[in-house]
């Protein structure tokens, strides 16, 4: 089983490893600090204090004939840890003591004791006699008092570090977060490249860690800006190379014409050969609008006048409205509060204005109606083309948007492309292309915003 530093799940990212790593180790140090510095200066105190009952034990030793001892309080003796001195005759009967409450009995050897009595422990150094028959002297000190000097002075050693630690670990976060962020950052650069605008990662900033994983997808992306290139050359090499045959086939049908038999059987034979003919060549149109549309760089962005550009598709395409006898008609607001403009690229908002309103022409029966409709809603544009065609059935509307889709059983003529087009689009002028079926009666509105 292969061992991870990640876990699973949702703690699985760096920022949390990292907690979930280091924090238990800087926890774990500041434990060992703060035990080590309790065990130093335990030792410490401990010395210093056995050095100094060591002076005062010998010291009145040598003054026991003229031995007056102060006499202390317990609060001094628990608290400030000060020295109790016994003196004791030859027999071990107490002579003397500084503290009336210590009854500690003399220990029998010499040398310091550790010793327990009614609940309290004493630290005790004991002098014993100088000549036979002379007295013994014991020194006592509270050893609760030496346990909290060593916490405190251990305490006070360590209290930077435990302030350091909730610091560093805060340090720690903050740093996690920004490296954290800084992928985020990459990823989204990632996110941005489509088949339209594919360019490498910059590798400023990238960590070393992270240089050879962005090296290797911008090779990646290389070859998939290549791969599309490829792709767009071959469709417009192709799209040209059609169209002057199908234009010779569509000028021989002309010739044909009337050379054609009479007859209904010829006529609807000739009619469908001639209908193929227009869709190839309606087929090819849309594979070269396609390809240029596809190219990248074709155009910059820019500030577009919605209102006019309508006008100027309008106009394209009035001859194809009047030839089926369509009433092609344009509603906009009489007075607008603000310019009607958006920042795309013209190229792509005229493709795409174009292709619907084409679009509605030709799928709508002759005699129909198609309204273009300008909107402003809320402080915000939107464009609506409205037909009286057949509509689409509704559990096809999700794939009206792929290219080559037709809607099977409608005769008009058609690629498939032209949706797909419109759609590709908006989607690079940021807009919002949706399709529904009328309500009132038949027909389609294709919607902008």
């Amino acid at each position: 089983m292969k061992w991870h530093v990640f876990p699973r799940g949702r703690l699985c990212s760096l920022r949390r490893a990292l907690m979930l790593w280091l924090l238990p180790l800087f926890l774990l140090v500041g434990v060992a600090s703060a035990s080590f510095s309790y065990w130093t200066y335990s030792r410490m105190v401990s010395g210093f204090m056995d050095e100094q009952m060591q002076q005062l034990g010998h010291s009145v030793a040598a003054n026991e004939d003229h031995l007056t001892l102060p006499q202390l309080n317990a609060e001094r003796v628990h608290k400030w840890g000060a020295y109790v001195t016994q003196v004791f005759d030859a027999d071990g009967k107490a002579r003397v003591t500084s503290f009336a409450q210590a009854t500690l009995p003399l220990q029998p050897a010499q040398g310091f004791h550790d010793v327990r009595q009614d609940g309290r422990r004493w630290r005790v150094f004991v002098v014993p006699p100088a000549h036979a028959g002379g007295t013994s002297v014991q020194i006592l000190q509270s050893d609760s008092f030496r346990a909290h000097l060593a916490a405190e002075r251990a305490g006070a050693a360590i209290a930077p570090v435990l302030i350091l630690l909730p610091l560093s670990m805060l340090v720690l976060w903050g740093v996690a977060r920004a490296m954290s962020a800084a992928l985020q950052e990459i990823g989204r650069e990632a996110a941005k490249q489509d088949e339209h605008s594919i360019a490498e990662l910059s590798l400023e900033r990238v960590p070393q860690e992270m240089t050879p994983l962005v090296t290797s997808f911008n090779s990646l992306l290389k070859r998939l800006r290549d791969a599309f290139a490829t792709q767009r050359r071959f469709v417009q090499d192709a799209a040209h190379e059609l169209r002057t045959p199908i234009a010779a086939i569509g000028l021989q049908l002309e010739n044909l014409r009337g050379d054609l038999a009479p007859g209904p059987a010829a006529a609807q034979r000739f009619a469908q050969l001639e209908s193929g003919v227009r869709r190839a060549q309606r087929l090819v149109d849309q594979l070269l609008r396609l390809s240029r549309q596809e190219a990248a760089g074709a155009d910059g962005p820019g500030m577009v006048d919605l209102q006019s550009q309508l006008r100027e598709s309008i106009s394209t395409l009035i001859a194809l409205a009047d030839q089926r006898h369509i009433d092609l008609g344009f509603v906009s607001p009489e007075q607008a509060a603000q310019p009607m403009t958006l920042r795309c690229v013209p190229g792509d908002l005229r493709s795409l204005l174009d292709n619907l309103i084409e679009n509605a022409l030709r799928y709508t029966p002759e005699g129909g109606v198609v309204d273009v409709r300008l909107l402003e809603e809320r402080g915000r544009l939107a464009v609506e083309v409205v037909d009286t065609g057949p509509g689409i059935p509704h559990e096809m509307l999700p794939r009206v948007f792929d290219r080559f889709f037709r809607v099977p059983g409608n005769g008009a003529n058609g690629s498939g492309l032209g949706l797909s087009i419109a759609r590709s689009a908006a989607e690079r002028c940021g807009l919002s292309l949706t399709l529904r079926n009328r309500e009132d009666r038949s027909g389609l509105i294709a919607r902008i915003e």
